[in-house]
């Protein structure tokens, strides 16, 4: 294979690379009953004028599964990170004892756990359309080059390997969705 096919490519799986990358980082987000500082994750507060994520202005930490405890650098930004905490929607109902703000997580009913599993497969989905959507880039970047003189046959091969690697970066999102959907539905 040519040096702009074997670009095309890496670039290709870079790509795919990083769909799988983003999907974890939402799976994280997706809380699956055990108490998580990442859970706070797209909390933004404003501090002093600027909106800054929780975890910039305070430490946050897990003492036991059922638990979020958010200390703020500064006791004055108790109240705005509590605001930010109920804004987000996290279904949270920080507790603020004038030093730290107390965060119980709730067991997850029958209910919010399918709603959790319908919000994974929905990132599902879309690591899936991001996938797909890099691999037509590459085949429309293939057939450039075969306007520009590349060979037939290696651009028939350019195909056939971004379409392995489709096939392989799927399965890997099908099988992160499989233990996030069996991590959430475990009581």
């Amino acid at each position: 294979m040519n040096e702009e096919a074997g670009f095309v490519l890496d670039e290709a799986e870079e790509g795919m690379q990083n769909a799988i990358g983003h999907l974890e980082k939402e799976f994280h987000k997706i809380r699956a009953g055990k108490a998580s500082p990442a859970m706070l994750d797209g909390v933004r507060v404003d501090y002093y004028g600027a909106m800054s994520p929780i975890d910039q202005i305070s430490n946050i930490n897990t003492p036991d599964p059922r638990q979020i405890i958010v200390q703020p650098w500064e006791k004055a930004m108790l109240v705005p990170i509590e605001k930010a905490i109920m804004a987000a929607n996290l279904g949270f109902n920080p507790q603020n004892n004038g030093e730290v703000l107390r965060i119980a997580v709730p067991p997850l009913t029958e209910e919010r756990r399918k709603d959790l599993v319908k919000r994974a497969k929905a990132e599902l989905e879309n690591a899936k359309v991001t996938i797909r959507s890099i691999r037509r880039s590459a085949i429309d970047a293939g057939k450039k080059l075969e306007k520009d003189g590349v060979p037939e046959d290696e651009i028939k091969q350019l195909e056939k390997e971004v379409q392995l690697l489709t096939d392989k970066y799927s399965d890997k999102v099908d099988k992160l969705f499989d233990l996030k959907e069996k991590d959430i539905m475990t009581v």
